[in-house]
């Protein structure tokens, strides 16, 4: 039998060990979580592709919103959450999803209150959405998953390499009021894949910013990418891309459609996205080719 000194030092140093562990726990991820939530768009797409339906409690406010979100569709499938601290302390989930550039005051609030959190950055390359996509299977206990994910991305980027990478075109990628995605990014790594290169580096936005009319009609680069090609001018914000200098010097043949959702995040959507790159491209230059080749009236 111990010796009750012994007994009661045993016991003293349990004590201690479980406090430091329970100091500890509320701020680590938990591998394997049963209850996971989303604050953030694009970790909303990375947990409705890596977890159980059951797992997943609520996600973020811009989660069904199709012109944003790849997933928007699965996502009517949960609780919608404001993006705010007061509903998942309602909630209290095992693990909490969040972009690290998101509401820092809504991540110190959950902490504060014992709630695990993991904060993912804007990634910039396929090699970060991979990493990202496998982080997240981990956090869910469906690493398998993510393993097919990033098998499925790889695939992709061999195909979209074979197909189009015999062209060498500078795309530039212009958005709403002028918008241009900068050369270091997920989309200009999307480019770099199929062989195209991004000129928002010749126009000096290398982290992306707006243009004027006359620097987008003046830089000339192979072809415009554009997120949608609408004949007619929704608000503002989409007036400019239809301005006679742009149509003029961007006719269709000129254009290459790529939905932002494709691009905004990383995720499950890139084998999408790798694919739809490449047989736009093709189409493109097999209309330029037959357009040359078509004998004249």
């Amino acid at each position: 039998m111990a010796h009750p000194m012994r007994r009661r030092t045993r016991g003293l140093l349990c004590g201690a060990l479980a406090l430091a562990i329970s100091a500890v726990l509320p701020g680590m991820a938990i591998a394997g979580a049963a209850r996971v939530a989303s604050i953030n768009m694009c970790t909303d797409q990375l947990l409705i592709a890596l977890a159980d339906p059951a797992q997943i409690v609520g996600l973020g406010p811009y989660a069904r919103d199709p012109h944003l979100s790849w997933s928007a569709k699965q996502a009517r499938d949960f609780p919608r959450l404001s993006g705010e601290a007061e509903d998942l302390l309602m909630l209290a989930p095992d693990l909490v999803l969040a972009g690290r550039y998101g509401k820092a005051a809504t991540r110190e609030l959950l902490r504060s209150n014992g709630i695990p959190i993991e904060e993912f950055d804007v990634p910039r390359n396929i090699d970060d959405v991979k990493a990202q996509i496998r982080r997240v299977g981990e956090l869910v206990g469906h690493p398998e998953r993510a393993d097919a994910i990033n098998d499925r991305i790889d695939r992709s980027v061999t195909r979209t390499r074979a197909v189009a990478s015999r062209w060498r075109d500078r795309i530039l990628p212009v958005s709403r009021r002028g918008w241009v995605a900068g050369s270091d990014g997920l989309l200009s790594s999307l480019l770099e894949v199929a062989g195209l290169s991004n000129a928002a580096s010749e126009i000096g936005l290398v982290y992306g910013g707006f243009a004027s009319l006359e620097t987008i009609v003046a830089s000339r680069p192979d072809l415009l990418l554009l997120a949608e090609d609408k004949p007619f001018a929704e608000d503002q914000g989409t007036a400019l891309l239809l301005h006679p200098a742009i149509q003029h010097a961007y006719p269709q043949g000129r254009r290459l459609v790529f939905p932002d959702q494709l691009s905004m995040c990383g995720g499950p959507m890139l084998p999408a996205a790798l694919d739809q790159l490449a047989d736009s491209i093709e189409r493109i230059h097999r209309d330029k080719d037959a357009s040359v080749t078509r004998p004249h009236p």
